[in-house]
């Protein structure tokens, strides 16, 4: 069972702080003592997001429709982005991971970010299959905390009980080369399922793409990949 993908937040960009004016080194600011009368500017406060794309631009790089196994249909409640506007960095989350959470649409939560300043998502299922897409962009090195995070997730929930019908899971994990900067897939398969789950996170600069696919007798395998390589190939233009 698919967990409801998290809500969408379009929260303001905090206003950066204001650099102090640099006073001159006379007294009371005369510049008369040294004669020179020298000015500072004020420093320029770097803007964390610089280079980041909005929830608007990624939305435009997630993969369309043609990526998709034919038979399935976009869902309009799975679809979400944060807009315009960047949101606020989240802390990652520590100890055990909710292992249930690798079921969900925005699985990547697992890692114990909530995701990045900015994301889009959708999916498209029919009643038995199901791929979801989302594309989560992080400030300075956080996509590749994201990535080691996931790495150790696969390890923590090699074995776990699922959501739905409470039966073991058993989860695979490996690198994955030719895929963007970095990439992970882990597979997830149970005795009670009539088909497995694969995941693909893949990262592209400070973006991490991450996406789930049952589709296909391979455990969605060939579908996830191809889903994958469509949206960093776009996430390069």
């Amino acid at each position: 069972m698919r967990l409801p993908s998290r809500a969408v937040m379009l929260i303001a960009v905090a206003a950066l702080p204001l650099a102090l004016t640099a006073c001159s080194s006379g007294s009371s600011g005369s510049t008369a003592d040294s004669g020179t009368g020298t000015n500072a500017k004020p420093a320029k406060a770097k803007d964390p997001n610089s280079g980041l794309l909005t929830g608007t631009q990624l939305k435009k790089a997630l993969a369309p429709a043609s990526a998709f196994p034919s038979g399935l249909t976009l869902e309009s409640d799975g679809s979400a982005d944060s807009g315009g506007q960047f949101l606020s960095p989240s802390s990652p989350k520590t100890g055990k991971p909710d292992c249930t959470a690798l079921e969900s649409t925005s699985w990547i939560q697992v890692s114990g970010y909530k995701g990045g300043v900015s994301f889009a998502q959708n999916g498209y299922a029919n009643k038995t299959e199901e791929v979801d897409q989302e594309i989560d962009a992080f400030q300075g090195t956080t996509a590749a905390d994201v990535m080691k995070a996931l790495r150790t997730v696969a390890a923590e929930c090699a074995t776990y009980t699922d959501s739905d019908e409470h039966a073991t899971v058993k989860l695979t994990g490996s690198t994955t080369a030719g895929l963007g900067d970095e990439a992970y897939t882990m597979t997830l398969t149970s005795g009670h399922w009539e088909n497995g789950t694969t995941l693909i996170a893949a990262r592209s600069g400070g973006s991490v793409v991450t996406v789930l696919s049952t589709a296909g007798g391979d455990n969605g395998a060939a579908s996830a990949k191809k889903v994958t390589t469509t949206i960093l190939s776009a996430l390069k233009k």
